[in-house]
This record gives structure tokens, C-alpha cells and sequence, in this order.
């Protein structure tokens, strides 16, 4: 029985908004356990932590892990409004997460589906399940709006 993926999404776009507000690129993540309870979420911290890698992916895998006092995050699902970069892509692997779940592709930085394709490289240890484009055009068009709106 596949796992419920709409609340998180939704709960990762709140997270995603909630750091555009804070002025941070508008990503989102969420972690859910098997059963879809929230295990952590974040958004995008790099500019209020002066932290390259705080991604909101890389946030809430830390916060879920810690929460459950395990290194590891079997069964459990990521799930972001973008496409990891290959940073996060490759959290995710060591994390070992059971499914990873992402709205907009990203041509330019991502790390799964485009660039590096982490999760595909013979190197890779752990390949979770991935499922992208879940609400595409809302995480796409959070992020287009975000950047036009600096422009």
C-alpha cells in the first residue's frame, strides 16, 4: 500500500513559503515516518545560518534523525518541493530513506533527475524510491515568483 504523500507536499510548500518570508530561497522539506506522522520539517536556512549546506532537506533529515535517536531513517520518506542538488540527493542516501518525493524539477542544480543523477551512479549505496513532479507547478511557481520578485 503506497504511502500518503499529499500532506507532506502541502506541509513542505508551508515550509517553503514560510522561508521565502524570512527572505531564504523557497524550499521546503518534510519527513514522514510509514505511517505519514511528520518526523521534522524545514525550510531553507543558508542565509540566516551563513551555511551553504542548510538546505531544508539537509535541516530536516538531521531534526528527523535526531528525533528518533537513530542515524539512519528506513521507511521513512523525504519529501521536498525540489529537486535535491547533489548534496542532499546524497544525504538522502546515507540517511537511507525509504522514498524520496520532490515537486519541480531542477535542470540546473538538481542532483537526481539532472546534473550528477547521485542516486543513479554505480557508487551509490542505498537508492530510495523516487517519485518527482508531485505538485509541480505550485513548487515551480513559489520558486519563479520568488526570483522575479528580486529581479
Amino acid at each position: 500500500m503506497p504511502r500518503p504523500v499529499a500532506p507532506a507536499i502541502e506541509h513542505a510548500l508551508a515550509e517553503a513559503r514560510i522561508a521565502a518570508a524570512r527572505g531564504e530561497v523557497p524550499v521546503g522539506a518534510v519527513v514522514t515516518d510509514a505511517a505519514g506522522r511528520v518526523l521534522a520539517a524545514a525550510g531553507n536556512e543558508v542565509e540566516a545560518r551563513h551555511d551553504p549546506s542548510a538546505h531544508a532537506e539537509m535541516l530536516a533529515l538531521r531534526a528527523a534523525a535526531a528525533g528518533r535517536g537513530e542515524k539512519f531513517l528506513a521507511g521513512c520518506t523525504l519529501t521536498v518541493t525540489l529537486e535535491p542538488c547533489p548534496m542532499c540527493a546524497q544525504a538522502a542516501s546515507f540517511f537511507r530513506i525509504g522514498r524520496l518525493v520532490f515537486g519541480a524539477y531542477d535542470p540546473k542544480g538538481g542532483g537526481v533527475e539532472h546534473g550528477a543523477r547521485v542516486l543513479a551512479a554505480s557508487s551509490c549505496h542505498h537508492r530510495p524510491e523516487v517519485v518527482g513532479g508531485l505538485r509541480e507547478a505550485d513548487c515551480a511557481a513559489l520558486l519563479r515568483d520568488f526570483f522575479a520578485a528580486r529581479r
